[in-house]
């Protein structure tokens, strides 16, 4: 078997790049397509609609209870199974919303944004497949590449839904239809990945640090609260978008757009955040990151008009990716092969959890913390404040402390 922990070129990482970025446009294009339309469903199933963000909920909880069994699984059998445990998650969790809308059943409706968690949780991997086989020079551009695949998805994924949500009597029925579709295609991808199956450690080979341990290890810990902040604030904020776009007056179709431009923003600076990362350093380009989010924030406070909406969520998607990015690259950096595995599974339990929790409150901010949509989206946007403090406050302890031998 090829020795994972030295290669000689980056020949083989660039392969295995150029597919995980095809799976991420085609694949990541069902995450925006329910992104856009989940909230919307719920609130149209939900007896309280204090509740309609649920679904999205439920999808995030999926990916955090699917991080550790997935991890696991890739660290014995290989990335390609379980990229392809993913889409079969995908596809199970549209085919049931799909039969949840056909028979009005919120709850059904819910089983399935569980199982959709599933995919997103392999999604989350692609960013990890690409750094298996990359040096350490190339390991920042090979994560930031395939984050770029995600410009198709924000392209293909809106489209989408302004194509299939009202294309059949019951609503979004056929966008769920078409979710289906890409996860079947899509899962054909990973036949090419060439990425070895990690060899089974020997009795004597080094274990590496445990859970614990790597917690108390404070570039990881600080990684993981920075990736968890970045992710969460996204979600939060995204989640309620479709949702306050409506709610103040304008179309399904606006709400599209503007999820468009936010995704578009979220990837398109991939193309050169490993460059930044390369030339001025992880911490700098995660607080930048921050720093843009909280922009982001402002921007949403400070008015409702359709031109805000589109600025705030741009802003939101460039501050998620350089902050997103950049601690993944801080993380990939802060252990050892051997601990891959646990480390990553780790880490996305502990971000998705962060992420489920945002993506329930911003259904009950939104909906249920003032009179009108305008004030239940100035409360979705406050709550940034806090978690911002967190992430900050945590990276400049990190830039302050003594380097370690």
């Amino acid at each position: 078997m090829t020795d994972m922990t030295a290669p000689t070129s980056d020949s083989r990482a660039t392969r295995n790049v150029i597919v995980l970025v095809l799976a991420q446009a085609l694949l990541g294009a069902q995450m925006p397509m329910i992104f856009t339309i989940g909230g919307l469903a719920g609130q149209s199933l939900a007896a309280n609609p204090c509740w309609a963000t649920l679904p999205i909920s439920l999808i995030v909880l999926g990916s955090m209870l699917a991080a550790t069994p997935l991890s696991s699984i890739m660290q014995k059998y290989g990335r390609r199974a379980g990229f392809f445990v993913g889409a079969a998650g995908g596809t199970i969790g549209a085919a049931i919303g799909a039969y949840g809308l056909l028979q009005a059943s919120f709850p059904l409706f819910l089983l399935g944004s569980f199982f959709t968690g599933i995919y997103m949780s392999a999604h989350g991997f692609y960013r990890f497949a690409a750094a298996d086989t990359a040096s350490d020079a190339f390991r920042p551009k090979a994560i930031s590449y395939v984050m770029a695949g995600g410009l198709a998805s924000a392209i293909i994924g809106p489209q989408l839904v302004k194509l299939t949500s009202q294309s059949m009597v019951v609503p979004f029925l056929g966008t769920y239809m078409a979710v289906i579709a890409i996860n079947l295609l899509g899962a054909l991808l990973f036949f090419l990945l060439d990425i070895p199956t990690p060899a089974a450690p020997d009795h004597d080979a080094p274990k590496g640090r445990s859970r614990f341990e790597l917690l108390k290890t404070p570039r990881v810990a600080v990684a993981m609260i920075c990736a968890l902040v970045s992710y969460a604030l996204m979600n939060l904020v995204m989640t309620s978008t479709p949702l306050a776009v409506v709610g103040c007056g304008f179309e399904t179709n606006d709400a599209a757009n503007v999820v468009t431009a936010h995704v578009l923003a979220m990837f398109a600076p991939s193309f050169f955040t490993g460059h930044l990362i390369a030339r001025f350093g992880v911490e700098r380009i995660v607080a930048t990151g921050l720093a843009i989010l909280a922009a982001a924030g402002l921007v949403g406070l400070a008015g409702v008009e359709l031109e805000h909406f589109f600025v705030a969520l741009v802003l939101l998607g460039i501050g998620w990716n350089f902050g997103f990015i950049g601690a993944t690259a801080m993380l990939a950096g802060a252990h050892a092969p051997e601990e891959r595995g646990r480390v990553q599974g780790l880490n996305d339990l502990i971000v998705f959890g962060g992420v489920t929790f945002a993506s329930l409150a911003s259904g009950g901010l939104m909906n249920c913390s003032g009179g009108t949509a305008q004030q239940g989206w100035a409360s979705v946007n406050l709550a940034m404040i806090p978690l911002l403090a967190l992430a900050g406050g945590a990276l400049i302890w990190l830039v302050m402390r003594p380097r370690e031998a």
